[in-house]
């Protein structure tokens, strides 16, 4: 299979999908691979590292797009983008459909196969292209939020681990999948007081065991998420109902009882967020204020870390990458339910159940 890997476009985005080495993966798999000039610069990777791998340079973008018949990226396309794509393509990305209508139906036009990394799992029922990013994401929320904290940024002026004698930054983490521990284990370890909400009482139940009573756990109800949020320093949103959006746990009113200055770190802002008042934001443009709380709102966190967060999508990416390039996408997906999962589009319909319910379209199970 001929396979592009484009220069991701999106603000302050430095990943890149594959990394030579795994380029050279998939030329000694029999595969040829194309990529844009510079694809690879923001992570450290020069053009001619790829052609050492056994790729073609391409000339620009829109070659990459004409020679391929896979395209593999990290972040879903831009609109600018998808005029570029065939009916022809398989696109292998992130995706998360639910949170854009405008691109779910450029590509639903294009007729591409669009799989997401989001949504394919493993044969545990895992979700193994998600969990890297996730963790990433959810350690960089409290560093991040740590640093909005801070006077100079607008913050409230709070320390997050406090000081003897004066008491920590008081963190709630809503959720308590990938993203939420991780976010728990930094925050705990910079020694704020945290408290994590979540609705499965297992999950609760495997962290309060861990942290030895360290953290405070709280069983997922409306009443007590609005106490914990209007008397948190930071709240990070860490919640995650797959393909669908996210579902909205903090309400503006909630919002504004909270302390000025305090901040709001919604990683869940790429599926539309679990707070009212989250938009998206950018890299270049990061943070605004609601009723005097600071929002950070990027939908690729991970993007500022390239080189860790490429190494780490690569790992999980590639042999998924292999498989479909081998086996063609059709054979994939029959041979390989966990991949089957992955598929939103085919064909110019929408496959995925949660992406359907989310934009009122028509569900096409695939047969």
């Amino acid at each position: 299979m001929i396979i592009g890997v484009p220069k991701e476009i999106k603000d302050q985005e430095f990943r890149v999908s594959v990394t030579p080495d795994g380029v050279r993966t998939l030329v000694q798999a029999g595969h040829v691979v194309w990529v844009e000039p510079n694809a690879g610069a923001g992570t450290g990777f020069s053009d001619d590292e790829y052609r050492k791998a056994g790729a073609h340079v391409a000339a620009d973008k829109a070659q990459v797009f004409q020679e391929s018949e896979m395209i593999v990226k990290v972040k879903e396309p831009l609109l600018s983008e998808c005029s570029l794509f065939k009916s022809s393509h398989v696109l292998f990305t992130y995706l998360h459909l639910a949170a854009v209508p405008e691109m779910t139906r450029a590509l639903m036009d294009a007729g591409v196969t669009g799989i997401a990394y989001e949504t394919t799992e493993d044969a545990g029922g895992h979700l193994p292209m998600l969990k890297p990013m996730s963790v990433i994401a959810g350690r960089m929320a409290v560093q991040i939020g740590a640093r909005y904290l801070e006077r100079l940024q607008g913050g409230s002026g709070v320390l997050l681990g406090g000081v003897p004698g004066v008491a920590p930054a008081n963190v709630v983490v809503l959720g308590a999948g990938i993203v939420g521990c991780a976010a728990t284990q930094i925050a705990v370890g910079m020694g704020a007081r945290v408290t994590v909400i979540n609705l499965d009482i297992e999950r609760l139940r495997h962290l309060d065991e861990l942290y030895h009573g360290r953290i405070v756990t709280l069983a997922s109800n409306q009443a007590w998420i609005d106490q914990a949020v209007a008397e948190a320093d930071l709240v990070i949103g860490a919640v995650l109902v797959r393909g669908a959006k996210a579902p909205r746990l903090v309400s503006r009113s909630v919002i504004a009882r909270m302390r000025p200055g305090s901040v709001v770190v919604d990683v869940s802002v790429d599926q539309g967020g679990c707070v009212e008042t989250t938009r998206v934001t950018t890299h270049s443009d990061p943070v605004y204020l609601v009723d005097g709380v600071l929002h950070y709102g990027v939908a690729n966190m991970p993007g500022i870390v390239p080189r860790t967060a490429t190494f780490a999508l690569t790992n999980a990416t590639l042999p998924f990458i292999v498989r479909i390039a081998s086996a063609g996408v059709q054979q994939a997906i029959t041979t390989d339910s966990g991949l089957a999962k992955g598929v939103n589009l085919m064909n110019g319909r929408v496959t995925c159940k949660a992406v359907a319910e989310a934009h009122g379209l028509p569900y096409h199970p695939l047969t």
